[in-house]
């Protein structure tokens, strides 16, 4: 009897493709795997600010433009205090431009504000972007309940001590921090591998969406949008996902986002190139834990870049929170007792 004789070019051939067998029925699972889990942090990104009933802190926007040669053109910076008031975040002017705001200014913008985060939160709907480069950028996510009349201003004291949060929307500092709502989108997450991040152990993931931006209902003039408008718009949509790229630094043990990029690629689609080409948009976000097990936004950063037919144009704006604290009832609101 004559014992079949094997060449090693088929013996390759055998062990390669056997390789090529695993690796292809591993990857389904291990994608499935990584959707999970990205299901479980896109879930938990927005909770962090309902831990924490009573605290203030800290904010300081600034916004910079840049012309040829860097040369500044203009800038602006606003410092601000949140603190709660009748169950609601409410956003304090401190300084502008290094101005102390005066008192009666300060009141009624509070005022104003209360009124309108607690009429935001009745608001049912779809989410709503706005983006105020003079005031911040607002975003409203989607769900509110109803919650009681807007009530008159207190007595001036940072935090009413024995108050709960009553709204039921993410306040604006936590929609600014997230104002790329991206959805859960299964399919679309790479893994890129693991890094140190602030001392933390810490993935990091790609994501390639193909639905952060979305069609609208929009009416054009008070009508519905035609036919072609609306197939504009929605080639419009495919090409701003098809050029976005979210890169994501992930806490696993808390599915907690405690970084993202967003960049997008290209503009080449857009018109009037001729006239304006953005060259580049990046967005940088980091969250910090200023209290055990409870993650808050640290930083926000946006840079756009523009070329006219004079130069570059660079604009750039950046929210910062910082000195979150348990609040003390013998300070009044925009004074810190040292």
């Amino acid at each position: 009897m004559v014992s079949p004789v094997i060449s090693r070019p088929v013996l390759r051939l055998a062990v390669s493709a056997f390789g090529i067998a695993l690796c292809l029925s591993a990857a389904p699972a291990a994608q499935n795997d990584l959707d999970a889990f990205m299901r479980q942090v896109v879930a938990r990104r927005d909770d962090n600010w309902k831990k924490l009933q009573q605290y203030i802190f800290d904010e300081r926007e600034q916004l910079e433009m840049r012309g040829p040669m860097r040369v500044p053109i203009w800038g602006e910076q606003r410092d601000y205090t949140w603190y709660i008031r009748d169950g609601f975040f409410v956003r304090s002017p401190l300084k502008v431009n290094g101005v102390t705001i005066g008192e009666a200014e300060r009141r009624k913008f509070e005022a104003d504000y209360l009124r309108h985060a607690q009429e935001r939160d009745k608001r049912p709907g779809r989410g709503r972007v706005a983006v105020d480069l003079t005031g911040g950028i607002t975003v409203e996510a989607a769900g509110a309940t109803d919650t009681p009349e807007p009530a008159e201003p207190s007595d001036g004291l940072a935090q009413d001590v024995d108050g709960v949060i009553r709204q039921t929307r993410p306040p604006q500092f936590i929609s600014s921090a997230y104002f790329l709502r991206f959805k859960f989108e299964e399919g679309k997450y790479a893994l890129v591998g693991r890094e140190t991040l602030d001392g933390r152990e810490v993935l990091r993931i790609e994501y390639f969406p193909a639905r952060m931006f979305g069609g609208t209902d929009r009416r054009r003039n008070g009508k519905e949008p035609s036919a072609a408008d609306k197939a504009r718009d929605a080639e419009f949509q495919r090409l701003m996902n098809k050029v976005a790229l979210v890169t994501l630094w992930i806490e696993p043990n808390a599915h907690q986002i405690v970084k993202y990029t967003f960049d997008n690629v290209g503009f080449d689609f857009l018109p009037a190139q001729w006239l304006v080409h953005v060259s580049d948009v990046k967005a940088t976000m980091k969250v910090g834990q200023p209290f055990p097990d409870v993650w808050l936004p640290a930083s926000l950063d946006i840079t756009l870049a523009m070329t006219l037919a004079v130069g570059q144009f660079d604009l750039r704006y950046s929210l910062a929170y910082h000195d979150y604290r348990r609040p003390d009832v013998t300070s009044r609101v925009g004074v810190k007792e040292r």
